[in-house]
């Protein structure tokens, strides 16, 4: 895939568009499973100290989120948020649509990545593919179409003017 880059139509997704594309997925499961929770539980459950209430609690908070994430993953290489940056996660070696289990290993590679510090996810940003811990683990990296300068875009308008 490195080789593959170079010659390529695109670009390794860097630090700050993964951030926003993060901000974006963790809006969206808050927007979904706040409500529930607040339904079951009532307003105690925003002063609860407890890190897990019970089961269901840890259904909504915990399983859903990661099955939903998977399942995304799964069926169109990305989450919500990296679609909007138009991104997507693929296989490193290949290219290609990533496996289940990369997927999988890629997700608990997260919780590895933010143990120490956060110092898994900030390696994005220093990584020269931009790959995060999680992605080094589950070999792939995440990527987007290149974006084309100006001077690429004059050079294309000039061409499509020439008989």
């Amino acid at each position: 895939m490195e080789e593959q880059k170079e010659n390529s139509d695109f670009e390794y997704v860097g630090f700050w568009a993964r951030v926003g594309a993060a901000i974006i997925d963790s809006v969206l499961v808050v927007v979904i499973t706040w409500p529930v929770l607040f339904k079951i539980y009532g307003q105690e459950y925003l002063n609860a100290h407890n890190f897990i209430s019970d089961p269901m609690d840890f259904v909504l908070t915990w399983v859903f989120p990661a099955i939903a994430i998977i399942v995304f993953w799964y069926y169109k290489s990305a989450t919500p948020g990296k679609m909007a940056i138009s991104a997507k996660i693929v296989d490193a070696r290949t290219g290609g649509k990533p496996t289940t289990t990369q997927l999988i290993i890629r997700y608990l590679g997260y919780y590895i990545s933010t143990i120490p510090l956060g110092l898994g996810i900030i390696w994005v940003a220093f990584d020269a593919r931009k790959q995060g811990w999680h992605d080094k683990i589950a070999k792939t990296v995440v990527i987007r179409p290149k974006k084309q300068s100006s001077k690429d875009k004059k050079g294309i308008a000039n061409q499509a003017l020439m008989p």
